[in-house]
């Protein structure tokens, strides 16, 4: 059964900017482990002879077409912002934290 560290679990809450208490680290540990172990039981499934496939259904697009439209004015599109400065929005930054 693959086994998923608190250590592990710490990392990915850091990249996904998650602060979790301990008893999340532990719940979401414990499911992490479970996952993992039901991804080696389909490894073990043999799959010689299959041809690789995106998907088992028939696709149709229900893109629509890409037509070119008249956006939003700049204006329009700060109007909602919390913080704008100089045309721009003003977001928290990030990097280095």
């Amino acid at each position: 059964m693959a086994h998923i560290s608190s250590n592990e679990v710490e990392h990915v809450a850091k990249l996904a900017r998650l602060d979790l208490t301990d008893s999340e680290k532990t719940l979401f540990g414990e499911q992490l482990s479970q996952i993992l172990t039901f991804v080696e039981q389909l490894q073990e499934v043999s799959t010689e002879g299959i041809p690789p496939t995106t998907s088992v259904a028939e696709h149709e697009s229900f893109l629509r077409e890409d037509v070119p439209r008249k956006g939003l004015s700049q204006e329009q599109a700060l109007s909602n912002a919390p913080e704008t400065s100089e045309g721009f929005f003003v977001v928290p930054k990030i990097i280095g934290k």
